[in-house]
């Protein structure tokens, strides 16, 4: 007998900006207490108007975690302090791990139209924070579509998992031979309304759900638009489409460390993260 998932906590996403101004809606980490391990925060971009989004992200650093952007409509540039570039745009993904440090900028490549998109970090372990940097860009293209029954649609960015009977798996289960430890799945979830889906996770790690569209019901919980829900351990996940309905399901191996945080720094102590501060200071963030 499987054991079910049920919502433990709604984080309603709470308007804010980032970068030099980027208008946005944060659920996770929009507080120290609103992480789900190892999922530190998730942002989703959504403008018509080029104001909100034009001034971008200008170089800035990371160390200690990864960051996955999917984009649903738009057009930016990544460029890092490597000379690489990559250009993320309607339904691509850029999956970065930052490791011991990246320099980087995310700046709009148009000046009008829609801007839509999510960011999502996930924390590494202490053994991997200073891991060398490396990141990969996806289009559209690469990312597997499952179609479900009654019209229904599974876009399978990562991880695997049984998604109505049958084992989907996404594009990413490890980049360049370099192991995801977090084993993380990421889906994006298309429900027509009264569509009920089923999905079999991994019973220990820890999964939310983040709606963007729509409203979706779990164990009789309603979960509305722009809201992230928490989900208790289990095997068996069943969400129901209170009317046409798109969300995210996350799931990933909690790492279950300390997590100290200063910004764009995500580490394990006082100290790193004061080695962190001093290292982007004295331009050896990026060294090996």
């Amino acid at each position: 007998m499987m054991t079910t998932r049920s919502v433990s906590r709604i984080i309603p996403a709470q308007a804010t900006s980032d970068g030099a101004g980027v208008k946005l809606k944060r659920s996770l980490g929009q507080s120290n207490s609103a992480r789900h391990d190892p999922f530190l925060m998730l942002d989703e971009f959504f403008s018509d108007e080029p104001a909100d989004y034009l001034a971008g992200f200008p170089s800035h650093p990371h160390r200690g975690f990864e960051t996955v952007t999917y984009m649903l409509d738009g057009h930016m540039l990544h460029e890092d302090h490597l000379g690489n570039k990559g250009h993320l745009k309607d339904g691509g993904v850029q999956w970065m791990t930052a490791g011991r440090g990246v320099i980087h900028s995310e700046m709009p490549q148009q000046d009008a139209g829609r801007m839509r998109g999510f960011q999502l970090w996930i924390n590494l372990p202490a053994a991997e924070k200073m891991r060398p940097a490396h990141y990969e860009d996806i289009p559209a293209s690469k990312i597997p579509r499952h179609q479900l029954a009654n019209g229904g649609e599974a876009i399978l960015i990562a991880g695997q998992c049984q998604l109505d009977g049958q084992i989907v798996r996404g594009y990413i289960n490890g980049l360049d031979g370099q192991s995801l430890s977090t084993d993380p799945i990421y889906i994006d979830l298309r429900l027509k309304s009264g569509q009920r889906s089923h999905i079999v996770l991994p019973p220990a790690h820890n999964a939310f759900i983040y709606v963007y569209e729509g409203e979706a019901v779990i164990a009789e919980k309603p979960v509305a638009s722009t809201s992230s829900a928490l989900l208790s351990l289990g095997e068996e996940l069943s969400i129901s489409a209170n009317g046409d309905t798109r969300l995210l399901l996350l799931a990933a191996r909690p790492i279950g460390e300390t997590i100290v945080q200063y910004g764009p720094f995500v580490m394990n102590s006082n100290e790193e993260i004061e080695q962190a501060m001093r290292d982007y200071r004295d331009g050896v963030l990026t060294s090996g």
